[in-house]
């Protein structure tokens, strides 16, 4: 099998190639290809992949280059993880929406925007090489953030594609260790968009028997669980769920701006973190993930992306959390609308659970920001100043009109080197 990582180049790398190395029985690698502009991201990442093979004895081989069409010809999986604009783009967008009394954050409110805004054009046009040199079947997995957006752009083109994010994975693990069972006795009631979800249930598998431990956990671990997600014990209470981390950005919007407005930057924390990462790969006698690797973020990525590969090539069929197309399963949204649930994983596809009926105040959230991405989306692919404004001000943390004009404004001047429209 070969799999091939755009934006292979990313210090994060070596925490997939560690999953790839500790998982090989159930994803049989013999090639992986790092695709990446940077000369120097290629020779480092790329020498540190190669050492973490041959520690581990893998018999896999490593190859980086800047040939895309190179890099997909012929490959069973593409993961992308790219990032346009680097850490630097992600500072400005966690900085200039300060200027206009909202959070800064790379996926959610105006600066997930303008993410959106710079990546979806790129991802297309990587797309259509691998619907061109990759096998007929391969699969496209997006790691790139706002995945939903992004992975809906890429269904829209008839793509085959699929989008992971690590926070249900994060609450697996997280549930297991606190019940002291293996993360594999442990199923979610996961759902929402991608970064606005909520774990409704809790379901662990004992002897064949699943029963929702949710109430249980909620009644002995309030103040646990809550401090996890940094939210009230008494929201947790009220819904009766466990919403995840991001949702602190809608139900302590205020408290987060005032965090954000006296720290540093995620992005300026990352650089930093990158930087010694970098030194470290360069080093010929690191052979094993450097422990600073865990302060990159993307906690069990590695673990998420091995699973999903291996159930949809090794027909495993079994249950996993993606980001995937509604039909029908949330009534309330638009069947093309990319949604995260818990899905079948097999060699036919991906194929969503049912859903229980969403609670009114959970589903309005998800339609009004689901509303907010289909706009969003519009916006990355046809550009324009009035689609970025109506999409922006159907933002539920933007809404008011002049405030939506002044982010659109900060938006377009700080993405205009990326948006050729714009200039």
């Amino acid at each position: 099998m070969k799999l091939t990582i755009i934006g292979g180049g990313s210090t994060y790398t070596p925490e997939l190639i560690d999953g790839f190395a500790r998982l090989r029985e159930i994803l049989p690698l013999e090639e992986v290809w790092l695709v990446d502009p940077s000369e120097e991201r290629r020779r480092l990442v790329g020498g540190m992949a190669r050492r973490m093979f041959a520690a581990a004895g893998h018999p896999g081989t490593v190859t980086a280059t800047e040939d895309l069409v190179a890099g997909v010809a012929g490959a069973d999986v593409v993961l992308i993880q790219l990032r346009i604009g680097g850490q630097a783009a992600r500072h400005t967008d966690e900085t200039w929406p300060h200027e206009a009394c909202c959070i800064g954050q790379e996926t959610t409110g105006p600066g997930g925007f303008a993410k959106a805004l710079r990546t979806v054009p790129v991802v297309l046009r990587v797309a259509e090489t691998i619907r061109q040199y990759a096998k007929p079947n391969a699969w496209i997995v997006d790691f790139t953030n706002p995945v939903g957006i992004v992975t809906r752009a890429l269904l829209n083109e008839g793509h085959r594609a699929v989008g992971l994010c690590n926070v249900a994975i994060g609450f697996q693990r997280k549930f297991a260790r606190v019940l002291g069972v293996d993360h594999r006795d442990i199923t979610l009631g996961h759902v929402g968009l991608n970064h606005l979800t909520w774990e409704r249930q809790v379901f662990l598998n004992e002897g064949g028997i699943r029963r929702d431990v949710l109430p249980e956990l909620l009644a002995t671990r309030l103040p646990e669980l809550a401090e996890e997600v940094h939210l009230p014990e008494t929201l947790l209470a009220l819904q009766g769920t466990i919403p995840s981390y991001y949702l602190r950005y809608f139900y302590a919007h205020d408290e987060v701006l005032r965090e954000q407005r006296d720290s540093p930057t995620r992005a300026e924390a990352v650089m930093a973190v990158e930087q010694t990462l970098l030194e470290l790969y360069a080093d010929p006698s690191v052979q094993t993930k450097p422990e600073i690797l865990a302060q990159r973020g993307g906690a069990f990525y590695s673990e998420a992306a091995v699973d999903l590969i291996a159930s949809l090539h090794g027909d495993r069929r079994d249950e996993q959390v993606v980001n995937l197309q509604n039909n029908g399963i949330l009534p309330f949204l638009p069947d093309d609308h990319v949604i995260e649930v818990p899905a079948i994983i097999g060699a036919d596809g991906v194929h969503a659970l049912p859903v229980p009926e969403v609670e009114p105040d959970l589903a309005g959230t998800i339609a009004h920001v689901a509303g907010y991405e289909r706009l969003a989306l519009d916006a990355a692919i046809h550009g324009g100043r009035d689609r970025v404004l109506r999409a922006m001000l159907a933002h539920p943390l933007v809404q008011q009109f002049d405030r939506a004009e002044k982010l659109t404004d900060l938006l377009l001047a700080a993405n205009a080197d990326y948006l050729p429209w714009v200039r």
